[in-house]
Formats: structure tokens, C-alpha cells, sequence
């Protein structure tokens, strides 16, 4: 009996699908045939009821005696009642109907039944494997005992959650590994740039001028080196911090945010646009996040924009968007493509501009849930922060 179940198991889906439909229809013949040979009798039966009329003629022998039990010479069929006429129509003609309906219902069952043993199992896991892993959830696995093609197919998709299994756990050591590299190294520069710093001061007060020269030329790499080692702990600090989600009024919200780009426009002598009206609903959000961005993206825009910049506030998907857009250059190409990536910057001065700023941007849209995202338009440059708000 195993050995009947496992080459069972061991067909392939052609040939299972070919056995079930065979099974069936031979089913369906025998069905049919049973009906018929069923429906004809009941009908003769009937119709065995209603004795033939006519002369009845006997075979005699020499004494003039009867043999046998005679037998009718143009007989005429006998009239049976209509009832009995619609019942013998039925069951001639329900062998008729009968076959292709067998056919269709066994036909039906042999898929029903093809679909539970060899289909209904193996999708069901690995639409529930595809959901997890969806979910960056690794820890399952997956279990078929056929080796038709979907067990095979099982059998791979095993093999990529425990590979992509142990490359996430290869990864999240590798990013550990590097913050606590990066915070190591961001204390430990503190103590020989403190020492350097001091030694710069008392050079700086040298009555040789060259010597002032060099001095004031170190203190400005010695300056670049803290902004440098002051970004390192600023992102090991936020790839570490989730938000705190708190109930936003966002009418007042970001009219204040409106104001606050309002006020650096006027200094910097730039004109502000609002594209549409604010949103007035409530959303779970952190503020902190919001407001971070968003003066980031600001600064980012009042520095390359001609004239002006536009602000827009949308709340779409349960969540608020965010963009903002000036009218200078745009980006080009190789921005485009590594504006958000740390330390990449375009500008020369890297002692004021880390080229981090897009990048702390990004990753604080991620971990609210969002995302950021950078584009040119027809007349200059426009950067998208999405925030999805938070089901409490």
C-alpha cells in the first residue's frame, strides 16, 4: 500500500491529471451504461404489462392435442395508457441525457479532486511563504512530500528562504559590525583631534607668520574632520531611533511648518508658493521626523533656487506627502542617481555641506514607514517625502 501511495505521489502533474480524468470517464461510462441497461428494462417491463391482441394460432399433434403456448399471427402492439406512454419516452431518452451529464459531473470531479490532492497544499504554502518573506519574515519552512513539479518547485523556494535566511543574518551582522566600527571610530577621534586642536592653538600664537599660515590651514581640516566624525554619530543615532507616534492636528501643524519656510524665504530673498490648501484631518505621526525633513528639504531648495521654491501638503493613503520644488538647475544625471546616498555631495565646501543631508532624509521617510524620492521638472528640481501614518 506505501509503495502504491508513494508512486502515486511521485507522478508528475501531466500524468496525475491524465490518470484522474481517465478514472473518471471510465466512471461515467460505466454510469451511463448502468443507466441504460436500468431505464430499458424498467421500459420493457412496462410494456411486458399490456399482453399482444390478435388471432393466437397453436401447433397440435396427430390427436389434435395443443403444444406449446401458441403464438399471435399479426399481432397488433397494444395501447398503453399515456401515462405509461410519457413514463417509456423518459426512459428511453434518459440514457441520452444521462451520458453527457456524467460526463460533465465526472469531468468536474476529476479537477475538484485533482486540485485538493496535487494543487490546493503546495499553493496554499507558497502564497503563505511568498506573504512572509514579503514581510522579512524568514523563520518558516517548507514541507511537500511529492516529488511531482510543484514539489520540486517547493523544494527550490526552500532553498532561497534558507539562503536569503542566511544572507539577511549575514548582513545584520555586517551592519552592526560596521556602526559599532563607526561609533568606535568616531570616540576614539575625539582624543587625538582634542590634542591636535590644542596643539594648533599654541601654533597660532607663533610670531612666525608661515607658521600662522600653516596653523590657520590645519584648523580648517581639523574643523572638516569634526563635522566628518559629528555626521557619524548623527546617522549611527538615527539608524537606531524609530518615531513616536503621537495624534497630529495637521492644519496647525503645517501652517507652521508654512511659516517657518515663509521667514527663511524673506531672508534669503526668495518668494514662496503654496500649491494647494492645507490639510485639516488627524494623523498618527512623529513630528520630530516631519519637521526634520522638511527643514532639510527647505534649506536644500532655498540654496539652488533663482527665484522661489513651491510647498505642497497632501494627505493620500493614510498618510502625508510632502514636496517641495525650486526653480534652479535641477539635478543632473549622476545626482539623480546618488543624491541620497551618504557623503555624496556636488558643492566643494564639504566642511558645511557633508553631502548626508538627503540621505538622513531618506532614512528617516523609511523608518515612518515612507519613502523620499527626487525628480526634475520642466523648470527645475522637486524632492517628494511621503510619512504613513501609524494605525493606533
Amino acid at each position: 500500500m506505501g509503495k502504491i501511495k508513494n508512486s502515486k505521489q511521485s507522478l508528475s502533474l501531466k500524468k496525475s491529471l491524465i490518470l484522474y480524468v481517465s478514472i473518471f470517464v471510465l466512471l461515467a461510462l460505466l454510469l451511463s451504461i448502468m443507466t441504460a441497461s436500468l431505464c430499458h428494462s424498467a421500459a420493457d417491463k412496462i410494456r411486458a404489462s399490456y399482453p399482444p391482441s390478435g388471432e393466437k394460432y397453436y401447433l397440435t399433434n396427430e390427436e389434435g392435442k395443443r403444444l406449446g403456448n401458441g403464438t399471435y399471427i399479426g399481432s397488433e402492439s397494444p395501447s398503453m395508457s399515456s401515462q405509461d406512454e410519457e413514463t417509456v419516452a423518459a426512459l428511453e431518452l434518459a440514457p441520452v441525457i444521462a451520458t453527457p451529464v456524467y460526463s460533465a459531473l465526472c469531468i468536474i470531479g476529476a479537477a475538484i479532486l485533482f486540485y485538493r490532492n496535487k494543487l490546493k497544499k503546495p499553493l496554499a504554502q507558497l502564497q503563505m511563504a511568498a506573504n512572509k518573506i514579503s514581510n522579512s519574515d524568514l523563520n518558516f519552512s517548507l514541507k511537500y512530500d511529492s516529488n511531482d513539479e510543484l514539489g520540486q518547485l517547493m523544494a527550490s523556494f526552500e532553498m532561497m528562504r534558507a539562503t536569503l535566511a542566511n544572507n539577511f543574518s549575514e548582513m545584520w551582522r555586517q551592519v552592526e559590525e560596521r556602526k559599532s566600527l563607526n561609533a568606535a571610530f568616531a570616540h576614539d577621534l575625539r582624543t587625538p583631534l582634542t590634542v591636535l586642536k590644542g596643539y594648533n592653538e599654541m601654533l597660532q600664537t607663533s610670531e612666525a607668520k608661515e607658521t600662522r599660515e600653516i596653523a590657520a590651514t590645519m584648523e580648517k581640516h581639523l574643523s572638516r574632520m569634526e563635522t566628518y566624525i559629528a555626521s557619524m554619530s548623527t546617522l549611527q543615532r538615527l539608524e537606531d531611533t524609530t518615531p513616536t507616534y503621537e495624534r497630529v492636528l495637521l492644519g496647525p501643524f503645517l501652517l507652521s511648518l508654512q511659516e517657518s519656510a515663509q521667514i527663511l524665504c524673506t531672508q534669503r530673498g526668495k518668494t514662496l508658493h503654496l500649491r494647494e490648501s492645507l490639510p485639516t484631518c488627524q494623523l498618527f505621526m512623529d513630528k520630530s521626523f516631519i519637521s526634520q525633513v522638511y527643514d532639510n528639504l527647505v534649506a536644500n531648495a532655498l540654496r539652488y533656487a533663482k527665484t522661489q521654491i513651491t510647498l505642497s501638503f497632501t494627505f493620500q493613503d493614510n498618510g502625508l506627502l510632502l514636496t517641495v520644488s525650486d526653480d534652479g538647475a535641477g539635478f543632473d544625471k549622476k545626482s539623480l542617481q546618488k543624491a541620497m546616498e551618504p557623503y555624496f555631495t556636488k558643492e566643494t565646501n564639504h566642511a558645511v555641506h557633508f553631502g548626508i543631508g538627503l540621505y538622513i532624509c531618506k532614512l528617516l521617510c523609511q523608518q515612518h514607514g515612507g519613502y523620499l524620492k527626487i525628480e526634475n521638472t520642466s523648470n527645475g528640481a522637486k524632492v517628494s517625502a511621503f510619512f504613513k501614518g501609524a494605525d493606533l
